[in-house]
């Protein structure tokens, strides 16, 4: 099988990606992400995701490396970071309650040996409920979501903000289209399922 490589030391990706029960390393990408808010997010995603995989392409000639990244917009297409404080993390969540906003996940997979590159992205949406002062400080608190953009870890305690969600793949919330994912590595001769 393929050497398979995340450009990525994210915890969330690497704990996504072994669900495919794949062997694979992690290597952090030598990519500085530049948020072009005049981008479409769609593009800009797919971008980011490109620029991480092919940073690695040299270093890692015969394997198939694996690009990720995710922009989050509110309800005005405006790009939302991650809070990193509490006091910006509380604006954050206060800004969003009661509205709808979109995750765009960008995903590349290079093939290392033979330059053939694909590209994709999926959205997810997410609508906050109502939310008081009150329930955005009790959850900062208890979870300090301050490393994730829009402040709040679905996959934690951060669901309890959450009235609904929409989307293709649940996994590309969290930073990784498996559902994609998937069909590109069949494109690059690894039968996931068949292994």
């Amino acid at each position: 099988m393929r050497k398979i490589i995340l450009a990525s030391t994210s915890p969330y990706r690497q704990q996504l990606l072994r669900q495919l029960q794949l062997p694979f390393l992690t290597a952090a990408p030598d990519f500085i992400e530049e948020i072009d808010p005049n981008v479409a997010p769609a593009l800009l995603v797919r971008h980011l995701a490109l620029g991480k995989a092919q940073s690695l392409a040299d270093i890692y000639p015969d394997a198939l490396i694996i690009g990720s990244d995710q922009l989050f917009v509110d309800q005005r297409g405006r790009p939302v970071g991650k809070g990193e404080r509490m006091e910006a993390a509380f604006q954050q969540l206060r800004q969003m309650a009661g509205k709808t906003h979109c995750f765009y996940t960008g995903l590349a997979l290079i093939d290392s040996r033979s330059g053939a590159v694909q590209t994709d992205y999926a959205t997810f949406s997410v609508t906050f409920r109502e939310l008081s002062d009150a329930q955005i400080y009790n959850y900062l608190q208890r979870e300090k979501p301050y490393d994730c953009a829009g402040s709040f870890k679905i996959e934690g305690l951060g669901i309890a903000l959450i009235e609904k969600m929409a989307g293709e793949d649940y996994n590309s919330l969290i930073g990784l289209p498996l559902i994609k994912l998937v069909s590109m590595l069949e494109i690059a001769g690894v039968k996931v399922i068949d292994n």
